[in-house]
């Protein structure tokens, strides 16, 4: 009884700083009219959350088709309290956005502050001359040069799960949660040719405490993302140790579900590092004796730190943030991404059969692919190509404005009262929404089947509408992996994660849907699950093995 009462003016301040900061942000919206107004858009659900229910809904895909073809490239949204935000696809305004004035259309504070209470002080939590610093010691680390010393790593892995998956089907027909198997090939895929850690021998069932919380976090964040936008106002009241305490105290599950599974990733995390460095500093034999063999990206990451000048030295705790960073952004992707593939390969079996056929002639030799045949088998590539354009992991990141602006437009759009509109006025502090499905999904650039899954669309040149349409993705005129400065660093590490699992799997296995229907649900990385309730993230999907 005398700790709660001890504990009450602190809930009493930090209640009271919430509605203060209710009160003012319910006056601003009514007493400043936004320039935004006049871009047409879906009316708002509620005063307090606007449009947020519906975009952050595990169901919301119907909702984003529908503002994309009814409005437009660029859609007026409403945010909390009738602040009005854009939704924006138009592929010259995205240029403006994540290129030629990335400086001005920042990440939101919601999002560097969120991960980095998550993460660290990594790549995602970054701006300016810290990420651009940062993102300079990491780029040699992603080169394709780089990816092809890890190849046999990857291969070896694959390999592992080959043989677990066989042992549990070597009677027959069985079903298999292949998001569950493609989550731990994942970890183990960044743990061993990432950190230089096996966290899952993937042979034999493991307690993998970090792989089970680093599957949930992401869900468990979505359903926050609306109390995650209160972050900037309190991260800074009082001290790390008060805003524990307070955090701890909280009487909200989800809240509590989130703090344990940071809790659960910092430790293990910390734990690799300190094994790296000690490693590090007894000398090259002992970084060798080492999962990885020194090639991981932790030790180049902890080498060419070394090597630099002390002015790119990058302290230990930006690396350690780097560890979480690109663990979490590895796994999530990637097995989204590939747990999708597969699932579309047991609905479409001609497509299946095809790829087979593929990748078993280009073994005929009986050896392993080399890194370069295995990225110009055409179809495999064909099929990652259109699985990532039709079915990104993510949906779409926000940017915030640091200051007004004018977004360019590639063809004018009619304002609600009328007007046709050439370009946009954007004032500082506008959450920009870089609707990255709907790019991919971009009719205008794709054409009328912009919305079907057809591989073969990447094995005769793209349209004239979408190479002169010039998006700014890194990745084959899509925008899955973002463009410009804060483009995904590791794209080229997650397709040749992607394709020597497929291509490894392919030659033994045949997949086929269960009898259980499977819905994909959206939250910052999608993920299926069985039915649209079902709270666990999961595949069934029937697998036998393939006779030789």
């Amino acid at each position: 009884m005398p700790q709660q009462l001890s504990s009450l003016p602190l809930v009493q301040a930090f209640l009271l700083f919430i509605a203060t900061w209710l009160l003012y942000k319910l006056i601003g919206p009514l007493v400043i009219r936004s320039p935004l107004h006049n871009i047409p858009g879906p009316p708002a659900q509620s005063f307090v959350k606007g449009n947020l229910d519906k975009v952050f809904d595990r169901h919301g895909w119907a909702f984003q088709r529908e503002i994309s073809e009814k409005y437009g490239a660029v859609v007026r949204l409403t945010g909390l309290f009738g602040t009005p935000r854009l939704f924006v696809y138009d592929p010259t305004a995205l240029h403006s956005v994540v290129v030629k004035e990335q400086d001005i259309y920042e990440e939101t504070p919601m999002f560097l502050i969120g991960n980095g209470l998550v993460f660290g002080k990594g790549l995602l939590t970054t701006l300016g001359h810290q990420h651009r610093k940062q993102r300079k010691l990491l780029n040699p680390i992603f080169s394709i040069n780089h990816m092809r010393h890890m190849l046999p790593i990857f291969n070896k892995v694959a390999e592992n799960l080959k043989e677990g998956i066989a042992i549990k089907v070597h009677s027959g027909v069985r079903e298999q949660d292949m998001l569950e198997w493609m989550s731990r090939t994942a970890l183990e895929l960044i743990g061993q040719g990432g950190l230089g850690h096996s966290f899952d021998p993937l042979v034999k069932e493991v307690d993998n405490t970090y792989g089970h919380a680093l599957k949930a976090l992401m869900p468990a964040l979505f359903s926050l993302a609306i109390l995650r936008r209160l972050l900037p106002y309190v991260v800074n009241i009082g001290s790390p140790a008060f805003r524990r305490r307070v955090l701890e105290l909280i009487p909200n599950k989800r809240i509590q579900r989130v703090r344990e599974l940071v809790d659960i990733m910092d430790q293990t995390t910390r734990q690799i590092w300190e094994n790296k460095k000690a490693a590090f500093a007894k000398g090259d034999e002992a970084v060798l004796q080492q999962v990885g063999e020194g090639k991981d990206i932790v030790s180049k990451l902890l080498q060419a730190n070394e090597d630099v000048g002390e002015e790119d030295k990058l302290p230990d705790e930006e690396l350690l943030a780097q560890l979480a960073t690109l663990t979490s952004a590895a796994v999530d992707t990637t097995s989204s991404a590939l747990a999708r593939i597969l699932h579309l390969l047991a609905e479409n079996q001609d497509v299946q059969e095809k790829l087979r056929r593929e990748i078993v002639d280009a073994h005929k030799d009986g050896n392993e692919l080399s890194y370069d045949e295995l990225v110009e088998l055409p179809y495999l590539e064909a099929v990652c190509r259109e699985t990532l354009r039709l079915y990104s992991p993510a949906s779409w990141v926000t940017r915030k404005t640091r200051q007004d602006t004018i977004m360019p437009l590639s063809k004018p759009l009619r304002g609600v009262d009328g007007t046709l509109i050439h370009e946009i006025p954007v004032p500082k502090g506008t959450e920009v929404v870089v609707g990255i499905r709907a790019a991919n999904r971009n009719p205008d650039l794709w054409g009328p089947d912009s919305d079907e899954w057809k591989p073969e669309r990447w094995l005769s040149p793209l349209p004239d509408t979408v190479t002169n349409a010039h998006v700014p993705g890194v990745y084959s005129n899509l925008m899955t992996f973002l463009g410009g400065s804060r483009a995904c660093i590791g794209f080229k590490f997650s397709q040749m994660e992607m394709k020597v699992v497929l291509v490894t799997l392919l030659q033994s296995f045949k997949f086929t849907l269960s009898d259980k229907p499977i819905v994909w649900n959206l939250s910052g990385i999608a993920y299926p699950t069985i039915g649209p309730v079902d709270p666990v993230a999961r595949l069934p999907l029937n697998v036998e093995v393939i006779s030789s």
